[in-house]
Order: structure tokens, then C-alpha cells, then sequence
């Protein structure tokens, strides 16, 4: 299976409508494959110490298990080189055996929200860039740098070069 680039999104919500419209949104992505969902862990912290959680994938169970395997061996590759990257696909294969890539988070993120409020972490794979990504190899090319460019980071560059020119007219 050729996997796509993979996004990590943390999103919080104190006080959460949930009407379905975010999962009818991933539903509506997913068919017409532009991302799927590699993971999604919802969790809501009631009173005290009660944490609910929900998990969903588009993946299935062989699809998790080589999800786990690709980002074992990475993760190994970078630590041990070869070898680990040979111990890391087994280990990471294994631990996506249940379908579950999040699942362990549930309590780090119950920890970090307040009472009432719930967040959830998804792993959203951009089907959408494999072709972009192949035709970029194909061509010969390489990715020098990516990121993802948000309204705020734009506003945040406006304010700062209107500061700059504000102290260069001083």
C-alpha cells in the first residue's frame, strides 16, 4: 500500500456541538479519497476522573498493521540504522495489530483539558499528494521544505513588516 504524507491535527472544544458534521466532513473527504483517516481519538474529561473516548480509522486491520510497520521502521531507522529499522517495523506492526495508532494518548489528553471540555487527535493521510509526490519524483525532484501556512502566520508577517518599517522611518 502506498501511503500518502500524514498530518497529526490536535483540535480542542470547551463546549462541543457535536452534530455530526465533522465526521459527515471526513465521510465526504474520504470518498472522494482527497484524505483518510488514519486515526481519530476523540476524548471528553467529565467530573473528576470519568474520561470518555471514541477511536475511528478508514483503516483496516492489515492497513493499520503496515501503517505501524512503515512508521516502526522509520522511527527505528533513525535510532538504530538498519537493524533498527528491520525491529522497529515488527514493533510498530504489532502494536497497530488492534487497528489503533492513538490509542495510548487517551489518558495524556484526558490529562490536559479541563473538566467538561473535550479534544481530539486525528491522523488524516492527504491521498490527494500522491500523484503531486510521484510526478515530483518522477520528474527528479526532491522536497527542499514544507509547511503548512495559516491565516494567522500571514497576519502575524504583515504585523511584523509593518513593525520593521515603522522602525526603519524612525
Amino acid at each position: 500500500m502506498d501511503f500518502g504524507p500524514v498530518q497529526l491535527l490536535v483540535v480542542g472544544f470547551e463546549e462541543g456541538k457535536f452534530e455530526g458534521k465533522i465526521l459527515a466532513e471526513l465521510k465526504r473527504l474520504r470518498e472522494h479519497d482527497i484524505v483518510r483517516l488514519v486515526d481519530l481519538l476523540f476524548v471528553r474529561r467529565g467530573e473528576g476522573d470519568t474520561v470518555e473516548k471514541v477511536e475511528l480509522s478508514d483503516l483496516s486491520q492489515e492497513e493499520a498493521m503496515e501503517f505501524g510497520a512503515l512508521a516502526g521502521a522509520l522511527l527505528g531507522l533513525g535510532a538504530e540504522g538498519e537493524e533498527g529499522a528491520e525491529a522497529g517495523a515488527l514493533l510498530g506492526a504489532a502494536a497497530a495489530e488492534d487497528g489503533s495508532i492513538l490509542d495510548d494518548e487517551a489518558w495524556y489528553l484526558a490529562d490536559h483539558i479541563p473538566e467538561g471540555a473535550s479534544a481530539a487527535i486525528a491522523l488524516l493521510e492527504h491521498r490527494w499528494a500522491i500523484p503531486l509526490r510521484d510526478a515530483i519524483q518522477d520528474a527528479g525532484g526532491v522536497t527542499l521544505a514544507d509547511s503548512w501556512v495559516h491565516p494567522q502566520d500571514l497576519v502575524a508577517i504583515g504585523a511584523a513588516a509593518r513593525l520593521a518599517a515603522d522602525r526603519a522611518a524612525e
